[in-house]
């Protein structure tokens, strides 16, 4: 009986552990406030080491009143920013957030953001995995 359980509690942990750390962030940055904006944004890239497919869920920053999740479609031949629920990170791959394209945005800034200063970011993805990050480096150079 005693080697049953102990069997148990090893698959249980095991299974566990296949999804504890395998999302990564690199390349994270945040974008400086623009002149007559409250808002700002951040980039980054989400690499999945995992064999399934995972999606970033929820972001949530102490700087700003809301964040959310966006992108950028062609509406009526105009570029358009619009929330999105999730954002995608394929198996074994990783998703780009940089401008134009997918990011996250800091919505009502507690504060305007300057070259130099840090923000934190929360990210909750489907897996289960929680990922806080206190000192991303605000900057006003993206390329």
């Amino acid at each position: 009986m005693k080697k049953n359980i102990l069997g148990i509690l090893v698959v249980a942990f095991g299974a566990a552990s296949l999804f504890a750390g395998d999302i990564s962030i690199e390349k994270i940055r945040a974008r400086d406030t623009k002149p007559g904006t409250n808002n700002s944004a951040i980039f980054m890239n989400i690499k999945n080491s995992s064999n399934n497919d995972v999606k970033l869920v929820g972001v949530s920053s102490s700087v700003c009143k809301s964040t959310e999740m966006h992108t950028h479609k062609m509406t009526d031949g105009m570029m358009a920013m619009v929330q999105v629920k999730e954002i995608d990170v394929p198996k074994n791959d990783q998703t780009v957030l940089a401008p134009g394209g997918l990011h996250v945005m800091l919505i009502d800034l507690n504060k305007a953001l300057k070259d130099g200063d840090k923000v934190d970011l929360e990210l909750k993805f489907s897996n289960g995995e929680t990922i806080k990050l206190d000192d991303i480096k605000v900057t006003k150079n993206f390329k």
